[in-house]
């Protein structure tokens, strides 16, 4: 009786020993795999990560590369929209204006011969001799020629055409009688030399019968009426408007300013006029006694006054350029200036 109780309570007791032992074992395995960084367990055939399955990534990582999404979106839509605002480049207007940088970059040309000269083609001019170097052109010429002919020679610039009611007593030649050139006409009295010129034609000439002969090389380039560095036209003084100056006639080809200009100018006048040039604008002071002109006493500019022929050819460097004459009646001239600054 003994016995059996013994054995009752020893069987009792191992099954309670197994019992209390399996829930155990697993809280030490679970505990062993923390402790080697792992804290997952197989349940049910899906990997747990504490509250969540480890496919699923914590909601903070998942709000931080929303936000780096939604950045990478932002951005390339504004340089979209930057695109949008970008104007499209008018590659033919481009094409159009380096065309046109290229045209006003003039390359001078040369040209080297002997003529003889025939009869002058000029209405009152038959009786005269001509050799035509740069004919009629409705571009402006602008050089210098070196020339060395068998007699004495005139040297002939034309300005022009000119329009209707711009002939008022200067100098003028014409084929026809209708279509008129202002003539610019220069008499050395040499047979050889250099020569400046700016015109729309130029020529060797004498007053003679006989042909001559001449020998020449000019070197020229051409330049487009409309370009802003051609100045020609035909101009009626006006009385000088500087103090001073009153009773005197002025033709202002380049008005009075602070920029300063240089080129070469040709004309022909109705009259010996003086080549007018300014410069400054500078104090009275700084003049220290030398000729100057002003309009109103305040703006003052040294004044150059180089007293010339009816027609000629010069280079020139200044503030304003003119043409002038000491006297009260108005004169008329035409000229070509092709500005270089």
């Amino acid at each position: 009786m003994s016995k059996t109780i013994l054995l009752a309570i020893f069987t009792v007791t191992v099954l309670l020993t197994g019992t209390m032992a399996t829930p155990l074992g697993l809280i030490e395995s679970a505990d062993a795999l923390k402790s080697k960084g792992n804290s997952a367990n197989k349940i049910n055939s899906k990997n747990v990560c504490g509250d969540r399955l480890c496919s699923e990534q914590p909601s903070e990582v998942k709000s931080e590369a929303k936000k780096k999404e939604q950045i990478k979106t932002e951005k390339k839509a504004e340089s979209a929209e930057k695109a949008k605002q970008v104007p499209k480049k008018d590659t033919k207007s481009e094409t159009m204006e380096k065309a046109k940088e290229t045209s006003a970059l003039k390359v001078p040309k040369t040209v080297t011969g002997v003529m003889t000269s025939v009869q002058d083609p000029g209405l009152g001019h038959e009786g005269h001799q001509l050799a035509v170097i740069l004919p009629p052109n409705e571009n402006i010429y602008r050089g210098y020629i070196t020339y060395s002919a068998s007699e004495n020679v005139q040297l002939v610039a034309l300005h022009g055409p000119l329009k209707d009611g711009m002939v008022k007593g200067q100098p003028t030649w014409s084929m026809d009688g209708k279509t008129k050139f202002g003539l610019t006409f220069v008499d050395r009295e040499t047979s050889s030399g250099v020569w400046q010129f700016s015109g729309n034609a130029i020529a060797v000439h004498t007053k003679n019968t006989e042909p001559f002969n001449v020998s020449y090389s000019v070197t020229y380039t051409e330049h487009s009426a409309a370009s802003d560095k051609v100045i020609r036209g035909t101009l009626t003084s006006k009385q000088d408007p500087g103090i001073g100056h009153e009773t005197h006639q002025l033709a202002v080809i380049i008005g009075p300013s602070e920029k300063t200009r240089s080129g070469h100018l040709t004309w022909d006048a109705s009259e010996p006029v003086q080549i007018v040039t300014l410069l400054g604008p500078m104090s009275k002071g700084e003049l220290r006694g030398l000729p100057y002109w002003t309009a109103d006493g305040e703006t003052y500019y040294a004044l150059i006054l180089v007293p010339s022929k009816a027609a000629g050819s010069t280079m020139f460097s200044g503030n304003a350029l003119a043409l002038h004459t000491m006297k009260s009646e108005p004169f008329t001239v035409s000229y070509s200036l092709v500005l270089t600054k």
